[in-house]
């Protein structure tokens, strides 16, 4: 018997509607779950790809499983405590720093910053609360971190969840496809590939974009001498998966260190405005094309959409969910768009 389109529907709706209670009620247990499918998910390809040329799956994923194991405790060791560092030493650096910004504006523009003046109250007022509030900041972001699971769990959990995942990667795919209701088959599995496109795309494309920007940022603010250059490096290469806004908010926070620190120095500012520069031009025109591609789907006002509204609801487990649910709305959308352009009520009776 076929199932009506109300009928359809009102079983998708169930489905959609329990997706939703579950993260709602279990988004803390289903984390290590999520980010072990995530991790699963961005390292089947590679995988696939040692499966060519000649290693079985299990040598496959245990190849991947040591190397990830090395670059993991690389970072533990050698790059996240500089990044701690680095970022507690600029919150505590910038009261000095508004004082060197309110310094110059005496020299050059004394009528703007005479005692009692807006513009030097809210100088003190900002680099007050930076000093005052930055630390804290630090602190709730970690406490509430080790408050949504145990850490020692999280590390444990994820790693044993993404290799058995990526073992049984592809028999999950075939048991799912096997499943799949047979009239809808070959449109379900349409929508899927353009869902895994537009993630693959994106997610692994955008997130190999900002790892490489990253590092050259970091690693090339670092050489001029900048100060906290590694901490804005990450923050800039972090940022790049909007579209500029990591160019514009690491530039912004590099040139103004560079102000403060090389000022008389110009070829120093000069350089710092060459790296960034340098990095928009190499991302532009040779990374985002070959990594990411020319036609994504993912919009950035709609992925800042999606991460706002699903972190606001769900929480850390929204933001991990946020791009691949907006993927999935937006493969479907455009999949119902070209369906009512070709319906009647689009082109009307006589043109279906």
């Amino acid at each position: 018997m076929t199932l009506t389109i109300q009928q359809q529907l009102k079983y998708w709706g169930i489905a959609a509607a329990i997706f939703v209670l579950l993260l709602w009620f279990l988004g803390n247990v289903i984390l290590p779950f999520i980010l072990g499918g995530a991790i699963a998910y961005l390292l089947d390809p590679l995988a696939d790809r040692l499966e060519r040329i000649g290693l079985s799956r299990g040598l496959s994923v245990a190849v991947i499983t040591i190397l990830s194991v090395m670059l993991f405790v690389l970072l533990v060791v050698a790059v996240i405590p500089t990044l701690v560092d680095q970022a507690t030493r600029l919150v505590a650096t910038a009261p000095e720093m508004a004082s060197r910004l309110q310094t110059w504006l005496n020299q050059r523009f004394p009528e703007m910053m005479d005692e009692g003046s807006a513009i030097r109250r809210q100088l003190v007022t900002i680099g007050e609360a930076i000093q005052a509030r930055g630390g804290e900041l630090l602190q709730t972001v970690l406490a509430s971190a080790a408050s949504v699971v145990n850490v020692v769990f999280l590390v444990i959990i994820v790693p044993v969840v993404s290799v058995y995942l990526l073992l049984d990667w592809d028999r999950m795919v075939a048991r799912i496809d096997d499943m799949l209701p047979r009239e809808h088959a070959p449109t379900i599995r349409a929508l899927a590939a353009d869902i895994d496109e537009t993630l693959a795309s994106f997610i692994r494309g955008q997130g190999t974009v900002c790892l490489i920007l990253g590092v050259f940022y970091a690693v090339a603010l670092a050489l001029v001498g900048l100060n906290f250059g590694l901490v804005i490096g990450a923050v800039a290469g972090f940022l790049t998966f909007i579209p500029y806004v990591g160019a514009l908010v690491g530039g912004a926070l590099a040139i103004g260190m560079a102000l403060f620190q090389f000022w008389g120095e110009w070829w120093w500012i000069l350089a710092v405005w060459a790296i960034f520069q340098g990095g928009q031009f190499v991302e532009g025109n040779i990374l985002t094309p070959w990594l990411v591609g020319s036609s994504v789907g993912l919009h950035p006002v709609w992925l800042l959409f999606a991460l706002a509204v699903f972190g606001a609801l769900f929480g850390f487990v929204g933001l991990l969910v946020a791009v691949p649910v907006a993927a999935v709305i937006g493969v479907i959308a455009r999949f119902l768009i070209d369906r009512y352009k070709d319906s009647a009520l689009y082109r009307g009776p006589g043109e279906v």
